[in-house]
């Protein structure tokens, strides 16, 4: 009878733990991945490019094309994070972070109220 009572704990052990533990691992992402009305950056896309310069390594080995950025904006319309979802190197993912975060957004809502969104962008970078 002991034995049983042992396995039985020790079953219950086995399987029960895992999923009390990924019950303090599972968290709800506050940032919404669209909104009613999405934020926007202030001034345009042109206010995000002021603060990009095009990297000399990126220059002087013809590298072009689009950095494309998933931007995390607060109800404020601040830039919280920035991750690149596909970029093209040369230390042109490192200057579409650098502009993007140096950026101000109108922030997303939802029925009137400011609201905390996921917005993907391209960041495009050409020679002029």
């Amino acid at each position: 009878m002991n034995n049983t009572r042992s396995s039985l704990v020790f079953v219950n052990i086995i399987f029960f733990f895992p999923l009390i533990i990924g019950l303090f691992y599972i968290q709800e992402d506050p940032y919404l991945p669209f909104a009613q009305e999405m934020p926007a950056p202030i001034g345009g896309m042109e206010s995000i490019y002021k603060h990009i310069t095009y990297p000399d390594m990126a220059r002087k080995a013809g590298v072009s094309g689009k950095v494309y950025v998933l931007i995390y904006v607060n109800e404020s319309g601040g830039v919280d994070q920035v991750k690149v979802v596909k970029g093209i190197g040369a230390g042109c993912d490192e200057a579409a972070i650098e502009g993007v975060k140096a950026s101000r957004f109108i922030p997303g809502k939802n029925n009137g109220a400011p609201v905390k969104v996921k917005l993907s962008l391209p960041i495009i970078f050409k020679f002029n």
